[in-house]
C-alpha cells in the first residue's frame, strides 16, 4: 500500500505523513528531502541556480523512483502533482490524499511560520493572501483528481 499527500505549502503533510505512516506501520518518505539527497542542492537554491523548468523534470524523476516503493507514506511538495502528469502518476501508483485547507487558513500558517518558506519570504501579508489564493485557484483541480480528501487544520484517517 502507498499513500501520497497532496495539498498547498502549509497545509501539513509532513506532520501528517509522518504521523500517518507511524500510526499505520509504514514508511515515510518527504519528495523534497529524497530531491535534495539526490542532487545535493536544496529545492530553493536548485530553484534559484537552474530555474523552475529544470527543478520540475528532476522532481518528476524523483517522484517516479518510488513507483516500486511498498507500504509508505509519501508528502509530496505544493506543485507536484500540477506537473509532467505527476497526478497521472500518483493515481496510477498509490491513493492520493489531498489535506485541504482553506485560504484563510493556509495564510494565517504562513504568517506564523517561524521558517518562512522562500517563496513567501519578502512578501506582506496582503501580497502572501495573493498568492496564496492564485496558486491556489491553480492547483486544486489537480489535487481533487480522484484523491481522499481531508479538511481542516488536524486531519485524521
Amino acid at each position: 500500500m502507498k499513500f501520497y499527500l497532496v495539498g498547498y505549502m502549509y497545509s501539513g503533510k509532513s506532520t501528517f505523513g509522518r504521523r500517518m505512516a507511524g500510526e499505520k506501520g509504514m514508511d515515510y518518505l518527504d519528495l523534497d528531502r529524497l530531491f535534495e539527497e539526490r542532487f545535493h542542492y536544496t529545492v530553493q537554491r536548485f530553484f534559484d541556480v537552474f530555474g523552475e523548468r529544470a527543478f520540475r523534470q528532476l522532481e518528476s524523476q524523483v517522484l517516479r523512483s518510488t513507483a516500486d516503493l511498498d507500504n509508505v507514506v509519501v508528502a509530496t511538495g505544493g506543485g507536484t502533482p500540477c506537473h509532467s502528469g505527476n497526478m497521472d502518476f500518483i493515481l496510477a501508483h498509490g491513493t492520493a490524499i489531498y489535506l485541504r485547507m482553506t485560504v484563510d487558513d493556509l495564510v494565517d500558517r504562513a504568517l506564523r511560520s517561524r521558517n518562512p518558506r522562500p517563496a513567501m519570504r519578502g512578501l506582506s501579508p496582503d501580497e502572501i493572501r495573493a498568492k496564496i489564493a492564485l496558486q491556489m485557484q491553480e492547483r486544486e483541480g489537480f489535487y481533487l483528481r480522484d484523491p481522499i480528501v481531508h479538511d481542516g487544520l488536524n486531519p485524521v484517517l
